[in-house]
Order: structure tokens, then sequence, then C-alpha cells
């Protein structure tokens, strides 16, 4: 994140909606970037789309925390704060996250929202196709993800394992990082009524 943006000079904020603002989360993210962000800043979940709009005027980058994919999308659309950060987004501001945080962007994530299993769920389709976090660390998420796109139940996309981040423009993927040994990021295409699974290379 830090690299895609303005290195340690980086105002990073940190959004918690998709986790009701778990204080650990929290605090996990100010453990990551306090001292190598110029500043990093957290903003209230229950935060107005007005609130959010002027909050993101000061920052290079919004770090969004994983959680519950559905109920994140739920607070966002309730409030306008999708749209608000939809249109940052179209401005230049870096979005990043991490599981929910990071599925939300695409048009289609496979997400066990509201604990009802493995599934597709609408996003706000800043990025085109689909989405599935936790690829190899979730044993059941591989298979799932791959009989959803073979089917056409969900459209071609990308899949990271953890630790593992892709870096996403309206092109698609432009580069792949691992911070631990196996991570991957994949890029799962359908030949026919097969699904075909990419490695991207990762620095």
């Amino acid at each position: 994140m830090l690299d895609q943006s303005a290195g340690s000079q980086t105002r990073i904020g940190f959004l918690g909606a998709a986790s009701r603002d778990d204080p650990e989360r929290i605090r996990r993210f100010h453990d990551r970037f306090d001292g190598v962000a110029a500043c990093a800043l957290h903003l209230d979940a229950a935060a107005s789309a007005r609130e959010v709009a002027a909050w993101t005027t000061g920052l290079d980058a919004v770090y969004v925390g994983g959680g519950d994919t559905g109920h994140l999308l739920d607070t966002w659309r309730a409030s306008g704060v999708d749209l608000v950060l939809l249109d940052a987004a179209r401005r230049g501001l870096l979005l990043a996250g991490v599981s929910a945080g990071a599925a939300v962007w695409f048009e289609y994530a496979l997400s066990d929202a509201g604990g009802r299993g493995l599934r597709p769920l609408g996003g706000l389709g800043l990025f085109a196709g689909s989405f599935c976090p936790h690829y190899s660390t979730e044993r059941a998420r591989r298979p799932e993800f791959e009989r959803r796109v073979a089917r056409g139940e969900m459209p071609e996309g990308l899949a990271i394992d953890d630790g593992a981040a892709v870096l996403v423009d309206a092109s698609g993927p432009r580069l792949a990082r691992s911070a631990r040994p196996g991570a991957w990021a994949y890029q799962l295409c359908r030949e026919g009524d097969r699904p075909v699974t990419e490695r991207l290379v990762a620095s």
C-alpha cells in the first residue's frame, strides 16, 4: 500500500464497518501503520457520507478491515458511503482492504456473510469480475469458487491467499505481492465449462 501511495508520507485511514469497529482490529491497524505512515486515522463506522467525504480529502489511502461483507455493504449503502468512496477512487484515492474489505470493490465476491455458507454476493463494482479471499487458507473456498465460475454463476475473477495482495486498476491486475511463503494470488478463468486457474507472479 505504502509503495503504491506516498511511502512514509502516506496519510492512511481505516474503516471498520465490516467488524462493527472491533477494538482489536482497530488496534492492529495502528500497530501496523503508526510510525511507518505520516498518519494513521480511524473513522467511526457510523460516520455519515458527508463526514466520510470530508475525511477522505485529507488522505492518500483508505484501508478497509475484514469481517462481515454483507454487513459492510448494507451499512455503506444505507448511508451513501459506498458512493462517496467510489467517487474518491475515481479521483485517484487508493482503496485497499483485507478479506471483506478487499472483496467489496468487485462486482461479485464469494462470501460467507451472515453465516449462510459460501455464495455469490454482489459488490460495489469498482472492478469488473469476481473475487475470493482466503483462497487456500479456508479449504472449502477454492472448489466452491471454481464451481461457481465454471457454471457461470459468478464471472471470472481473482483469488488471493492470506498473506498475498494484488494491485488492481481499471485494466485489471497489475502487480501481485506476497508477504508469506506459499501465499499466492490467482486469476480464475473459464474455458467452456471448466475452470482454469493461473497463478499470478508475486514479488
